[in-house]
Order: structure tokens, then C-alpha cells, then sequence
């Protein structure tokens, strides 16, 4: 690991000051930064903003931390000259509050000129007001206008330097990044995850399961995390937290954003995602490359821009989301994968869990690289923004887990060879692991611990060894290529590298 580099440069301490700098519009109301924005707005159907950014995705290959890399003068030299014009042009200012638990409670302060005030529109959204007089925790400074692309992040001195896009997103995974970072200083670990709470009925009054989801963006994370499991009253699920969350050394698991979600809006549809469908059709929604027509009525099937449209949406509006971010105990960790070697899903030791977290098997989605959309990919974690070791990261998550007794299943939200695993199957299953009513055996085929019988759901149907047209040959094929992928984490420890299935 690289030691942290030091900046030339103060940065923070260079910023202006939105108190007094005549050149900063500071904590401007949402109105106003609809206003300051209304010359690139296409009102919807619904009355909501949408607007068409130039990037359309993270720069993530243009990404770089100062604990992973070691920073060059070339590196201080793109924020140096980002940050020269800051007093020579127009800029807004928004402070904003990040987590609501105690220990992952952060003051986020985010600066973009004016002209791009469209980004802390939504930006806004997602994070609630500062509720303190603290001073702020993390800065970034976005600057999409810089003609030379690129992330610098400073994780220690709590700093992201983004310039050269505009794409929304690079401004809330800024911060979210140092929630993660900051997470795992504290002895927990940050996940790109959601989390949902499961209320069921009980011969004692009620059960109260606690749910995580880990996958990239676009393999349904949004959507498991969001969906009420078809329970009826008094029983019920509620989704908690969309994107990133803080596992604690004690079992309870830290929000980060309190006021909204920025979600996937490609192919969304009323029929099967009727809550997210409201949230985003709510005139209180931000779009963001969406396909929109001049008389506002608006596609989500429409590839115009991207297969990456996204909107920032109000957990108020959506009808699944709780009024907390917390979960006070997580009891189910799932992996979701699209791997069509796998089958709908699986119990794993500690151990797997593991091996499965530093696989982090499934396909590229547009968020990530838009040119390798579909492929398959693996990410640690399925979380593209860690800092610092990722083979450490493995170890932290195997001894939390075994020290909380969690259970873990990896879920594929794909297919079994040609044979697709829908929205329904899933949900099937995932109502049934909730209750803990599945019987599970070890298969022979996959080695890997699935269920003999599902209630409601034919599971033989997605048998490995009968979908695959030469199940031997291609797990093992699959087998040799985790080895090969687990072999060049020096820091992780053998016994997980040995738990591979």
C-alpha cells in the first residue's frame, strides 16, 4: 500500500469561504438552484426537471486516491489549476448532512460553479440539512468546465477534486467514498449495499429480520431492496438505505443518505416496480438523461442518451422507504451475481461468503463502463470505491460476519445457463429464506449448499447440472479462473483463497 502523499497545497483551506466570498452563492434553496438551471431544464409531464449532462458515467478509470496511488506532480498540478479559477468564477455552495448514526454522521460541504447548478439540485436531494453547527467533515469542488478529465481524492484530508465531468453521480460517490473509508477506520467496513428491514409474524408477536444487498449498480440491488416480498399486513418489508451503508463491529448498520435516492430509470416500469415507478414520475424527481420530449412526456425504454438514465428521487415519495436509514442488526447478506453457472441461490460457510464478497462476480452495467456493458466482470466487494486494501477488506468482512453469526447466500438475478430466474422467482425466494422455512442440502454439482424445495416455485427447474450443456467443464473452467483472480491478493488470508467453491 501506497502511503498517503501530501499535497502541495492546503486545498481545503484554500477553498473560499461561502460566508463571506462575493462570489458564492451559499446554501441557496432548492427553488433557486431550479432557477439558476432554467436555461438547460425540459420540464416533464410530471413538472420535474430533467437534464441532459455531458458525461454520462463515472470517470472511473480516471480515478485516483492518495492511499492507493502514489500522486505525482502531474496529479497536483490538474487540481492546482482546477482550483486557480475558483475566484474568478461563479460558484454555489451547499452544506449538507451525510448518515444520522452517531459514529457515521458527516458534514458534507460541496462547491460547483453556478452554471452547473443543475448538479446541486440533485445533489441536494439526496443528503438532508445540516442539523448542527459543526464544521464540515469532507469538500469536493466539481469542476466540469476543466478541459483535462479526472477524480483526485484525498481521503485523510477529507478532500475530492472532480473536474472535467458533469455527470451527477461523481459528485455524491465523492462523498460517499469517504463514508466507506471512514467506515473501516472505525473497525467496520463500508459495502456498496442496500439494506432492508423484514417485519413477519411470530409465535411470539413479531420478527424483525434485517437484510443487506451487495451488488453493482444495475443487477437489481435498487430493486430487491425496494420490493415489499408480496407480504401482506401485518407482515411487511421496508427499505432502509439504496447505494452505500456501514456495517459495525456490533451488527448495526449505518445509512448515508436520508433525503433520496439516485436511481437506474432504464426500462422502469409501473407494472413491476409500481413504488419506484411513483417515486420517479413525482414532480419532486431530478432527471438525468432521461429521454424527454419538447412537450415533456418522457421514455424510460428510450436509449437517446444512455442506458444509464438516472433519477434523484425523494424517499418520502417512494412508498417502500422507511422514515429510518439505520438498521440496528443485520441477520442476511446477499451477493447478487449474474453468473449463469450459479444457481438462484446459495447458502455459504463464512468462509464462501468471503470468497464471494472478494469475487464480486457479475456483468458491467452502463453506470460503470458504458462500452462493456453486458460483459461479465468481477469487483471486490461489488464496490468499485474502496480505499486501501482490498484483500484487507476481505478479511474485515470474513471475521465480522463469523464474529455476528450473519448469514450469507450469493443470488443470481440472471439465468441458469438459458433458463432466466424472474422477478417472481426471486422474491420467492427470498420470502422463504426470510422465514428460515427452506431445507438446504450440499450439491454435487456446484459443491455449493442450495435448497431441495422452494413453497410457490419449481427450483428444480434451474438445476445447474441440467441447464448447463457441460456442467463439468464449465465449472471447472469457472473454478480455475477464481484461483487464478484470488491468487493476486497477497493480503488475503489463505483460508479464504482455500474456500473457494
Amino acid at each position: 500500500m501506497q502511503q498517503p502523499s501530501v499535497p502541495a497545497t492546503d486545498y481545503v483551506a484554500a477553498l473560499p469561504d461561502p460566508e463571506t466570498a462575493d462570489n458564492v452563492a451559499y446554501n441557496p434553496s432548492l427553488n433557486q438552484l431550479r432557477e439558476f438551471s432554467q436555461h438547460l431544464e425540459t420540464t416533464t409531464e410530471f413538472g420535474s426537471p430533467s437534464y441532459v449532462s455531458r458525461e454520462r458515467s463515472r470517470n472511473a478509470e480516471r480515478t485516483k486516491n492518495t492511499v492507493d496511488h502514489e500522486f505525482g506532480p502531474a496529479d497536483y498540478e490538474l487540481v492546482d489549476d482546477a482550483l486557480s479559477a475558483l475566484d474568478e468564477m461563479e460558484l454555489v455552495c451547499l452544506d449538507r448532512q451525510m448518515g444520522r448514526h452517531p459514529d457515521n454522521t458527516y458534514v458534507c460541504r460541496y462547491y460547483v460553479p453556478k452554471a452547473y447548478s443543475r448538479i446541486a439540485l440533485g445533489w441536494a436531494k439526496l443528503f438532508e440539512p445540516v442539523e448542527s453547527e459543526r464544521e464540515p467533515d469532507f469538500h469536493t469542488v466539481q469542476l466540469p468546465d476543466h478541459e483535462e478529465a479526472g477524480v483526485r481524492v484525498f481521503p485523510d484530508e477529507g478532500f475530492t477534486a472532480v473536474v472535467g465531468s458533469d455527470y451527477t453521480g461523481e459528485a455524491k460517490k465523492s462523498f460517499l467514498r469517504l463514508f466507506m473509508y471512514y467506515a473501516k477506520r472505525q473497525g467496520g467496513l463500508g459495502l456498496h449495499a442496500g439494506s432492508k428491514r423484514v417485519e413477519l409474524a411470530a409465535e411470539d408477536g413479531r420478527e424483525t429480520v434485517g437484510q443487506l444487498f451487495l451488488g453493482l449498480s444495475g443487477t437489481g440491488k435498487s430493486t430487491l431492496t425496494a420490493h415489499g416480498l408480496w407480504l401482506d399486513d401485518p407482515e411487511g418489508a421496508t427499505m432502509l438505505q439504496d447505494d452505500v451503508c456501514a456495517l459495525g463491529p456490533d451488527g448495526t448498520v449505518a445509512g448515508s443518505e436520508g433525503q433520496g435516492l439516485f436511481v437506474k430509470t432504464h426500462g422502469l416500469d409501473s407494472e413491476t416496480e409500481p413504488a419506484m415507478y411513483d417515486a420517479v414520475t413525482d414532480e419532486s424527481a431530478v432527471l438525468e438523461n432521461v429521454a424527454v420530449d419538447e412537450d415533456g412526456t418522457v421514455d424510460f425504454d428510450s436509449d437517446r442518451y444512455t442506458t444509464n438514465g438516472r433519477a434523484v428521487i425523494q424517499r418520502e415519495r417512494l412508498s417502500s422507504a422507511g422514515e429510518e436509514i439505520d438498521l440496528p442488526e443485520v441477520d442476511q447478506i446477499f451477493f447478487i451475481t449474474r453468473n449463469p453457472a450459479m444457481p438462484p441461490v446459495a447458502k455459504l460457510t463464512p468462509e464462501e461468503a468471503a470468497v464471494a464478497f472478494m469475487l464480486g462476480e457479475s456483468v458491467q452495467t452502463s453506470a460503470g463502463d458504458p462500452n462493456a456493458a453486458g460483459e461479465s466482470i468481477r469487483v471486490v466487494g461489488t464496490n468499485p470505491f474502496i480505499i486501501g486494501s482490498e484483500g484487507e477488506e476481505g478479511n474485515r468482512f470474513r471475521e465480522l460476519i463469523a464474529d455476528l453469526d450473519v448469514d450469507c447466500f450469493v443470488l443470481n438475478t440472471g439465468s441458469v445457463g438459458p433458463v432466466d430466474i424472474g422477478v417472481e422467482e426471486t422474491v420467492t425466494l427470498l420470502r422463504g429464506i426470510a422465514r428460515e422455512s427452506l431445507d438446504w442440502e450440499r450439491d454435487e454439482t456446484t459443491g455449493l449448499t442450495v435448497p431441495t424445495a422452494v413453497p410457490g416455485m419449481d427450483i428444480d427447474e434451474f438445476d445447474v447440472a441440467t441447464a448447463l450443456s457441460d456442467p463439468t467443464s464449465t465449472l471447472a473452467e469457472l473454478r480455475d479462473e477464481r484461483d487464478r483472480y484470488l491468487a493476486q491478493f497477497d493480503d488475503l488470508d489463505p483460508a479464504i483463497r482455500d474456500a473457494r467453491y
